[in-house]
């Protein structure tokens, strides 16, 4: 019935003016935290970098072979079996054993009893590629096996990722998976990408190792090269601790040196282990290796049991900033390769903003006068509802503190249209009812009930291709459809609600004049 009682319309008022209030909140400031939220503007807005990160995940599926090897190694040690000729070529794991032991190891890994098994398990069908002339024994990943390894490292350095961003403070990051083995970034605001290419292209795989002097280390020794390029070392490739023991890292001035250096705290295990250390390797040089390259070896001059220690190497405070940034987030489990860039300058994307808002309001201007002229007192009407249709889809976007970029301006310029689209069926409705029936209130209620199924079906179609572009569509594409999304539902609250009972306050005053519409 065109009726509307005191509470609906209590109720109808609150919920407008609560999401005017949000909406209105981006033009001004208020002190509350609560209610003192915006609508971020997007890449394309504001301007800003746009990185997209390829993860290299050969390291990570040889590293896991080559600890599988130790594992092998050591599980066969024990049942008097050995093998030989370990080798790790292109990603496959290759061992020898005699003929006598041939069938015994093959036994190992398919009876589901050994302990062995499990890693049969986690590699290919038939999964012991072996070759019976010459008793060796082939082992790498299957395709399954790849694709658990990469959506692993891309989980894990997503997370870290996303602290290194978020310890630098950039403001409303995006941070996105792509396939498998991608991440996106948008930096809104970020206009030189230098520094956080430079943090997200370092793995910071943090060990600290002594200096040999010579190859007789039985854990073995390489060379390094210092990371200013001036010298080169031996290194034992023993690991005393790794940057999985750090609790805390932070820039500190030294003022016994007058230079910056980095601050370190390490867990309990961690502790221990460089007391440990420490206390055998008095004299010796402790290298500090950051991704395969030295940033210092000094000299152990004394047992360090308290579990913190410096980083020091010729830092400004920036680069001690970033390295204490790059070990507190800790390590990537891969490389991550920047395969595409982009840098959109804040000029450009105020032009954007500019030529949305003249397309704005161009249309919404049109829009007006076309109704104005169409319905008169009733396009007056349409129009307040179509204002404050605007106001409410503002409000929803500014509570949850969306993005807003270009094509999300489109899908408020196409909630528009849909609102106008949603009255006029309404109105030609009430037209014909009104050939047929004198009474304006019955004339009137007919035609915002008999115009209902037209107008929810186009809305729920199309709030149906919103939601699959939503959940199949990359970053652009989702900003379009979420607010036209939103904007199908404060439609309808719109037309069913506000448009409709300023028409009943009209309409009951004037139920006995003729030619309303």
């Amino acid at each position: 019935m065109l009726y509307f009682s005191k509470i609906r319309i209590i109720f109808i008022s609150l919920i407008s003016l609560f999401f005017i209030f949000f909406a209105s909140s981006n033009l001004f400031k208020f002190s509350n935290e609560l209610l003192d939220k915006k609508i971020n503007l997007g890449l394309d807005l504001q301007g800003g970098s746009y990185l997209l990160l390829e993860i290299d995940n050969n390291p990570v599926i040889e590293q896991k072979l080559q600890n599988l090897s130790i594992t092998f190694r050591n599980y066969f040690k024990e049942k008097n079996i050995r093998i030989n000729n370990i080798k790790l070529i292109n990603q496959k794991l290759s061992f020898t054993v005699d003929e006598k032991f041939k069938q015994t190891i093959l036994d190992e890994f398919t009876d589901e009893e050994s302990e062995i098994n499990p890693y049969y398990q986690r590699f290919k069908s038939h999964q012991l590629d072996i070759t019976e002339e010459e008793n060796i024994f082939i082992v790498n990943y299957s395709k399954q096996g790849i694709v658990e390894i990469k959506t692993s490292s891309q989980d894990q350095a997503l997370e870290i990722v996303r602290r290194r961003i978020d310890e630098i403070g950039t403001n409303e990051p995006n941070i996105l998976k792509r396939g498998n083995d991608r991440i996106l970034v948008e930096l809104p605001g970020l206009d030189d990408p230098m520094r956080i290419k430079s943090l997200l292209g370092k793995t910071a795989n943090l060990t600290f190792r002594f200096v040999t002097n010579n190859n007789e280390d039985s854990f073995g020794a390489e060379k390094l090269e210092y990371e200013d390029g001036s010298e080169e070392s031996m290194v034992s490739k023993r690991i005393i601790l790794s940057g999985d023991n750090l609790l805390d890292a932070q820039p500190r001035m030294d003022s016994e040196n007058n230079e910056t250096v980095v601050s370190f705290t390490l867990d309990r295990v961690g502790a221990k282990r460089f007391g440990k250390a420490t206390s055998t390797g008095i004299g010796k040089q402790l290298a500090i290796v950051l991704d395969g390259k030295i940033i210092s070896a000094p000299v152990v001059r004394d047992i360090i049991a308290s579990g913190s220690g410096q980083i020091s190497g010729g830092f400004t405070f920036q680069s001690a900033t970033d390295l204490a940034l790059l070990l507190r987030s800790g390590a990537l489990p891969a490389p991550l390769n920047i395969i595409e860039e982009r840098t959109v300058g804040p000029d450009l994307g105020q032009d954007s903003i500019n030529a949305g808002m003249i397309a704005l309001i161009i249309g919404f201007v049109l829009v007006i006068l076309f109704i104005f002229i169409k319905y008169k007192i009733f396009g007056l009407i349409t129009n307040a509802a179509l204002i404050i249709n605007l106001f409410l889809l503002v409000g929803i976007l500014t509570i949850f503190e969306a993005t807003l970029t270009l094509p999300g301006i489109a899908g408020i310029i196409l909630t528009v249209g849909m609102a106008v689209d949603a009255n006029v069926l309404i109105f030609e409705r009430i037209k014909e009812e009104l050939k047929n029936e004198k009474n304006n209130l019955i004339a009137f209620d007919s035609g915002y009930t008999k115009s209902r199924t037209a107008i929810l079906d186009a809305n729920i179609t199309t709030l149906l291709a919103a939601i699959i572009l939503f959940f199949m569509g990359s970053g652009p594409i989702k900003g379009f459809s979420l607010t036209l999304g939103i904007g199908i539902f404060t439609t309808l609250f719109s037309v069913y609600f506000i448009a409709r009972l300023l028409t009943v306050l009209y309409v009951s005053k004037n139920k006995e004049r003729t030619g309303l519409i």
